[in-house]
């Protein structure tokens, strides 16, 4: 009996990992800039609200393509 099946997933070098980290930061950042929106519906700012749901948008669309570049870049 064997110690277990041997690893075959490809290995990360130190810089995808690093972009992949960078990536998930920032699609962290989006996260919070999409709850925090909801304070500015509430103090009648609404357009701080949406200025803040489009800029979370943004943010999440570019974090989304550093962590998958950095998962696809070999």
């Amino acid at each position: 009996m064997t110690a277990g099946s041997p690893d075959r997933s490809p290995r990360r070098t130190p810089e995808q990992d690093r972009a992949r980290q960078i990536g998930l930061f920032v699609l962290g950042v989006a996260v919070v800039l999409l709850l925090s929106s909801v304070t500015w519906f509430g103090s009648d700012q609404s357009g701080v609200g949406i200025a803040q749901i489009v800029c979370g948008l943004v943010v999440a669309g570019v974090g989304g393509f550093l962590v998958r570049r950095a998962d696809t870049r070999r």
